[in-house]
């Protein structure tokens, strides 16, 4: 399935190394061992390293700052390969989110300070920004105050994407006005060996290891800040959709990987003398399918060009992604169960490894209602 973006020549060779890469050194069966709880941080540090070697953690940083600068469009391409195997790693959330926040608010000191780290992978960094059920951006409590040049942070963060392998915070902290106000929210760069800052491993349906951060008067110095005092909202909300864009791009390789188990299913599996595939109600469930997968490569791909191009109607386009990504997983993994009958409601099956994933993806960033609400506002409705 070819997507339908028209790609560079390097473009076209980042996707295929990365394809080729995923199949021999992250295939389902590696992803199997996290919940054998073979890599208590969520991922397989020796395969990020192999990511890093190749350049894919250093993909929005800088050149000059030891990246490649290559684009979003270019680094969703490997997030889409990644999602196929289910392949775990922090890139979305260091190279990705945390990567984006250093270059759109980063001081040329800060700049300096931790991208070259995210580029060559000596620094994971992540988003602490949410504390409750639901993804709610602006619904922050975290306080804190302002000490002389400095600032106090108390508060609880969960669940912390990568939390357990993070060496960098950006936390969000209330600085002012109440805890659901849009205004009053400042970034801080946080290092998880701050006094007072504590993290704890959660579980998760995915076997993936997001944290519950504790801060308890953890004090910074002024050049913690991260962006404008009390205004980093809008910023946060860009921050947020590169995110959201990139795990849409995640969600559609993951989609795309379960369809075509579906479809070599059909092919060999013979019920009453037949091919299932044979059947007409079983090719229209798959006709469905594939369009459905057609219609959100567009849209994923629409929201990760217009990233590029600085689109003003990013917002809008990456709800419609992240909403129909959501959408279209959760139906896809579903029918991957029902369609392979018992065999699909084994753990030895990958069926059930991709519904996992599927459920804790669509929550990830803000869920499937959460995006259409927010699709249908930016629209006007």
């Amino acid at each position: 399935m070819r997507a339908l973006a028209v790609l560079s020549e390097e473009q076209v060779m980042l996707k295929d190394m990365a394809s080729e890469w995923v199949r021999d050194r992250m295939p389902v069966g590696a992803y199997r061992k996290l919940f054998a709880g073979a890599f208590p941080l969520g991922h397989d540090p020796e395969a990020y390293a192999d990511m890093v070697q190749m350049g894919w953690a250093g993909i929005l940083v800088p050149e000059d700052l030891g990246g490649v600068d290559f684009g979003y469009l270019s680094l969703g391409l490997v997030l889409e390969e990644l999602g196929r195997t289910l392949a775990a790693s922090p890139l979305i959330s260091s190279a990705l989110v945390t990567a984006t926040a250093l270059r759109l608010l980063g001081t040329e000191d800060q700049k300096a300070r931790w991208l070259p780290g995210i580029a060559d992978g000596s620094i994971v960094g992540t988003l602490a920004l949410d504390e409750g059920a639901r993804h709610a951006p602006f619904a922050t409590a975290l306080a804190a105050t302002q000490q002389g040049t400095g600032w106090r942070l108390d508060g609880v963060k969960r669940p912390v994407p990568d939390g357990m392998a993070a060496w960098l915070f950006i936390v969000a902290a209330r600085t002012s006005g109440a805890p659901i106000d849009t205004d009053g929210l400042t970034l801080f760069l946080v290092e998880p060996t701050a006094p007072g800052l504590s993290r704890a491993a959660l579980d998760q349906v995915d076997a993936r290891s997001p944290a519950l951060l504790t801060l308890d008067g953890v004090d910074l110095t002024g050049d913690a800040v991260l962006g404008p005092v009390g205004g980093a909202g809008e910023a946060l909300d860009r921050i947020l959709d590169c995110g959201r864009a990139g795990l849409a791009a995640e969600m559609l390789g993951t989609a795309t990987q379960a369809f075509e188990t579906i479809l070599d299913y059909l092919k060999t599996r013979v019920q009453f003398g037949q091919l299932i595939g044979s059947f007409q109600a079983l090719q229209h469930r798959a006709g469905t399918m594939f369009g459905e997968l057609q219609l959100l490569r567009s849209a994923v791909e629409a929201a990760l060009a217009g990233l590029d191009a600085g689109d003003p109607a990013v917002p809008a386009l990456v709800s419609l992604a992240k909403a129909m990504a959501g959408d279209t997983l959760q139906r896809i993994s579903n029918e991957m169960i029902q369609l392979h009958g018992g065999i699909g409601m084994t753990h030895e099956h990958d069926a059930g490894l991709y519904l996992k994933r599927a459920r804790v993806a669509d929550q990830c960033y803000g869920n499937t209602a959460f995006h259409r609400e927010r699709w249908g506002r930016l629209n006007g409705f």
